[in-house]
């Protein structure tokens, strides 16, 4: 089966997803697509040189060791990939004049994130084959979603609101906290069964994601 295919296909299902859910006023495609690519070459380079930074200042974490793990997953892992998002959303979309409803942080935040989600993909993908492709398909690829969703749930609040900055930051952490938290769960699997806690995170985040897209589907004229 084509590697390219298994990459790409559950990426374009969010993408089409989020555009479905958009029901009040539809993004520009080509402003989408820029948000896409920017989230698959900026965000990338970014997160990139964020981790050789870490590489060159920090001592890698020993494998075996919980606390290692959990700023590994929380500061090493989370914090660089969704801090990576959120500059291509607060600095790029949140300003433009087409992002003119709260739902919109959550259109633009998730576009971004399937940019960045893809060419990850496509790396595990064509170094892990087929059953890892299957595997992201249902884990990796969703759980950026759900991240996206919870910070751009409140990016789209702060575009209207007075204190932006609040409501930006968190967002961020929201993003972060459950992206850290999915993680830390696969990274002590050297504990049995410990593993079931990052699909209870992804499952919380898929529940709160959809309650944030109805929210702000259903108030899309909030100002708070």
């Amino acid at each position: 089966m084509n590697l390219l295919f298994l990459a790409t296909v559950p990426v374009l299902v969010v993408i089409i997803y989020i555009y479905i859910k958009d029901k009040f006023d539809k993004e520009p495609k080509k402003l989408l697509f820029f948000n896409f690519l920017f989230g698959a070459t900026i965000s990338v380079l970014v997160s990139t040189i964020l981790y050789y930074l870490y590489d060159l200042l920090l001592p890698h974490p020993n494998a075996m060791k919980v606390f290692h793990q959990f700023l590994k997953a929380f500061f090493m892992v989370a914090l660089v990939e969704e801090f990576s998002k959120y500059l291509i959303v607060r600095y790029y979309a949140q300003p433009k004049k087409e992002f003119n409803e709260p739902l919109d942080g959550i259109i633009y935040a998730v576009m971004v994130s399937m940019g960045f989600a893809f060419v990850e993909n496509l790396l595990y993908v064509f170094k892990g084959g087929v059953n890892v492709a299957l595997s992201r398909a249902f884990t990796a690829i969703p759980a950026h979603a759900v991240f996206a969703i919870l910070m751009g749930y409140f990016m789209g609040i702060a575009k209207f609101s007075k204190h932006k900055t609040k409501w930006n930051l968190i967002g961020l952490s929201l993003a972060i906290i459950f992206h850290g938290s999915y993680d830390f769960f696969l990274f002590i699997n050297f504990i049995p069964g410990i593993t079931i806690g990052a699909l209870i995170s992804l499952l919380v985040g898929v529940f709160l994601a959809k309650k944030a897209i109805i929210r702000l589907q259903n108030i899309s004229n909030f100002k708070p």
